[in-house]
């Protein structure tokens, strides 16, 4: 298989002239974008980091982190990127845990990097004005040393992305080039995307989805649309100016797009195939988004850090729910919830832990220096997910939710996400997140927070749950109504939080607002 750095090359054979990266002003063909990141592969080469070396960066999606990216391929060099939100102890965690040579980050987080406890053996590289032992970002560009050329193969490491560590530390998960690779081609062949076409470049390059967008426009010639940080009314602005056709987005960035008062379908209809990811799209939602986009691709994609693609279903809208079948790269099973036996394989419609093959061509091939990690997760060739889920008569998988997230109410087991789509048809309901509360009586009472969109009460949506198809027990016991369900940064929603009490409760003016 051609590694990471011929890829590019092969891009910039086909078509040097086309358009390869916009950023606000910044547009560049596939030549002019190689002649910087050459320029950065030898200036990398100068200030003494070679391949295998971890290089972590806290960067926004913009064209010197995409530039960043590919640099590190052809060098051999293992990108470590983190969250540009970081706080400085996630920075040090990263750099220490990775043990990374460098990092390269922007202004807003240069404080929190400043924190870190960093030492001086850790190269430091702004993106922004240069601080008493920084280097400038801009004056790597200036290196000069030639057309770069793959230094490394398929096998060498590409990235080391972290988990988001939502119960402990974040493990790091290190891919090879040829997994990277096979996952771009294989998104490219499951959301159909064409030649030349323009994807948005929102969903952030630490994240397994802003990865896969970056490598797939490589593969077919696309143009990568930088959308440093997010916001739905300049999404929508994005899309109709730079007639971007490909979005590969979180149900979250769908659902802020749609409901923004600058929406309109005509001024999105460049846009004809969707792909979601990263969390299950309730169905209010799935309906809402067909209706306004009306897009000739919808296309469900359930994966993780560690596999990449699981399953795929090309049109979302056929079965609402369905996460479909296992990708091109993959084998997936359902086993019953507390087996580490792989051939322990559930009936149709019995709910249990997802696993996937280990040989699959885009699976990782274990933690970072995590053995007990390992241990738990990799069991006779194959990755125990902790997700959860079951396979329909039609053998089609439905993704339930987490271990950790399963609800067990007066000895019941309850998944939240079944919950939650059927609430997100009630015209009211805006957002909504499951969880269970300590309860004496039930050991966890099942409760809805929910963020309206119009005036709605306890009682009516109470009512809405007991005339569906709803089993009795799985009812919410109690209903909070608040201005938003927190999400991790990429649009996740963090039910931890909620059972913690981490959440703004909504005021009558909200449900103003919301009338």
């Amino acid at each position: 298989m051609l590694d990471l750095g011929t890829t590019f090359l092969a891009a910039l054979e086909r078509d040097p002239r086309s358009l390869a990266i916009i950023d606000g002003d910044v547009r560049l063909t596939y030549a002019e974008w190689y002649a910087r990141i050459s320029s950065l592969v030898t200036a990398l080469d100068d200030i003494g980091l070679k391949s295998g070396d971890h290089l972590v960066s806290v960067l926004r999606n913009r064209w010197q982190a995409a530039s960043l990216h590919w640099a590190c391929q052809f060098s051999g060099i293992i990108l470590t990127p983190i969250n540009w939100r970081a706080k400085s102890d996630e920075v040090s965690y990263a750099v220490h845990d990775s043990e990374a040579r460098a990092i390269v980050y922007e202004d807003f987080p240069a404080k929190a990097v400043a924190a870190a406890g960093l030492d001086d053996s850790v190269i430091r590289i702004s993106l922004d004005e240069g601080r008493p032992g920084e280097r400038r970002f801009a004056d790597l560009l200036e290196a000069r040393g030639g057309s770069a050329k793959p230094m490394v193969n398929a096998e060498a490491w590409s990235l080391m992305l972290y988990t988001s560590g939502t119960t402990s530390k974040p493990k790091g998960v290190p891919r090879r080039q040829r997994a990277e690779r096979a996952a771009a081609i294989a998104h490219v062949a499951q959301n159909l995307y064409g030649y030349g076409e323009r994807t948005l470049g929102v969903m952030p390059l630490y994240h397994t989805m802003g990865v896969r967008s970056l490598l797939a426009c490589a593969i077919t010639n696309g143009t990568f649309v930088c959308m440093p940080k997010f916001d739905a009314g300049e999404a929508i602005g994005l899309i109709e100016r730079e007639r971007i056709e490909n979005l590969y987005l979180v149900p979250t960035l769908y659902h802020d797009i749609v409901n923004h008062a600058d929406f309109t379908p005509d001024r999105v209809a460049s846009a004809r195939k969707l792909g979601f990811a990263g969390a299950p799209m309730t169905d209010g939602l799935l309906k809402m988004l067909d209706a306004a986009f009306q897009p000739e691709l919808l296309v469900n994609h359930y994966g993780s850090s560690e596999i990449y693609t699981c399953t795929i279903d090309p049109d979302a809208r056929r079965k609402p729910g369905s996460a479909g079948k296992s990708g091109i790269n993959q084998m997936i099973r359902v086993v019953a919830l507390e087996s580490d036996d792989p051939e322990d394989i559930v009936a149709p419609g019995i709910e249990g832990q997802i696993i996937a093959t280990l040989s699959g061509d885009e699976a990782f091939e274990g933690y970072w220096r995590r053995p007990e990690a390992d241990e738990r997760a990799l069991k006779h060739g194959w990755f125990f997910s902790s997700d959860t889920g079951y396979y329909d008569a039609d053998g089609d998988l439905f993704v339930t939710g987490r271990l950790d997230d399963m609800i067990i109410s007066g000895g019941e087991n309850v998944s939240p996400v079944e919950v939650e789509s059927l609430l997100s048809l009630h015209p009211g309901v805006s957002e909504v997140a499951v969880v269970g509360l300590p309860d004496e009586r039930w050991g966890k009472a099942i409760t809805a927070f929910v963020a309206t969109s119009a005036p709605v009460t306890a009682e009516e949506l109470d009512a809405y749950c007991a005339n569906s198809t709803l089993a009795n027990f799985k009812r919410p016991r109690a209903f909070v109504f608040v201005r938003e369900i927190p999400k991790s940064p990429v649009g996740k929603p963090l039910r931890r939080l909620l059972v913690t009490g981490d959440y703004i409760p909504a005021t009558p003016a909200d449900k103003e607002t919301a009338a």
